[in-house]
C-alpha cells in the first residue's frame, strides 16, 4: 500500500455509494480498488428495499472488475442514509447440548429443543460435562 492511502473498510465504500457528497474513493488510487469487497457491499445494500435489486444485479455481474461495480452502484443508488445491523445466524448453545446428548444432527436438535424445558436441558448438560475449566461469560 502506498504511504498516502489508508485502509478502507467496506462501510467506507457503502457510505460513499449512499451519499453523493462523499468523495469517489477509487479516484486515482489503485490500492482502493483492491480493498473494495463486492460481496460485503452487495450484502449490506441487499437489506434495503430500494437497493436490493441493484445489489442483485451486481451479484449476477460478479465478473465485472471492482471499479465498474463501484461506479455502477455509485451512479444508480439514490442518496440516503442507510444503516442496518448484520443478520447473523442464531447460535443457541443448547442445540449443541441436545445434539451431543442424543447423538443427532443440529437440525434435529433444533426441532427437539422446542419440546424440551430448561430443567431437562440442564440435566443433559450435567450428564455430558467432561470436566475442565468453565468458560467465563
Amino acid at each position: 500500500m502506498s504511504s498516502g492511502s489508508k485502509k478502507l473498510s467496506p462501510f467506507d465504500f457503502i457510505n460513499s455509494i449512499s451519499s453523493p457528497s462523499k468523495p469517489n474513493l477509487m479516484a486515482g488510487d489503485p490500492e482502493s480498488k483492491k480493498q473494495y469487497l463486492p460481496y460485503i457491499v452487495n450484502r449490506q445494500l441487499s437489506y434495503f428495499q430500494d437497493t436490493v435489486l441493484l445489489s442483485n444485479e451486481m451479484n449476477q455481474s460478479h465478473k465485472l472488475d471492482n471499479q465498474m461495480q463501484y461506479d455502477f452502484l455509485r451512479h444508480t443508488v439514490r442518496a440516503k442514509k442507510r444503516f442496518a445491523k448484520w443478520i447473523k445466524p442464531e447460535e443457541i448453545e443448547d442445540i449443541n447440548v441436545v445434539a451431543e446428548y442424543y447423538g443427532m444432527s443440529k437440525e434435529k436438535a433444533r426441532a427437539a429443543l422446542s419440546i424440551l424445558d430448561k430443567s431437562a436441558i440442564e440435566s443433559m448438560r450435567k450428564s455430558i460435562f467432561c470436566g475442565g475449566l468453565a468458560k467465563d461469560k
